[in-house]
């Protein structure tokens, strides 16, 4: 019977490097994930009334608030997730306001474009819930602050 044997200076080495390896992964998760928000913001900034126009035509109240809270959930929450910048809150944040999209702006799921985007919208939701659980990783403000 042949047994592998790992020293306690392989074992840290192995652990170091699945740490900075998920430490990698988090960065690119919040690189990848936060330009759809950033630029989506800077729409709605450089057109407001069409996307105030856009907010009144599904019946939501206050359409000129709900258009300063997408715009500033947007810039400022990816802004945050970029920078890694109390991460875990902001990510829940942008995933509630993802699912109030969805459900505000795709819920005729008879329509198959609308349906698709409901469910981008639903899988956009697990990147920031991926977020909220194992936070901003070694490459972020956070991570900063917890050395």
């Amino acid at each position: 019977m042949n047994t592998a044997t790992v020293s306690p200076a392989q074992t840290f080495s192995v652990a170091n490097t699945n740490a900075i390896g998920a430490s990698y992964a988090a960065l690119a998760g919040r690189v990848l994930i936060a330009p759809l928000f950033l630029l989506s913001g800077v729409s709605k900034v450089a057109a407001p009334a069409a996307t105030i126009g856009m907010i009144e035509s599904v019946g939501l109240p206050l359409p000129s608030v709900g258009f300063g809270l997408a715009v500033l959930v947007e810039i400022l929450g990816s802004v945050a997730l970029l920078a890694g910048y109390r991460t875990r809150l902001v990510a829940a944040v942008m995933a509630l306001f993802t699912l109030g999209a969805a459900l505000a702006f795709h819920n005729n799921l008879a329509d198959q474009n609308q349906l698709i985007h409901f469910f981008k919208n639903i899988s956009i939701i697990g990147g920031l819930l991926q977020i909220v659980a194992f936070g901003a990783g070694r490459f972020s403000l956070d991570g900063k602050a917890s050395r």
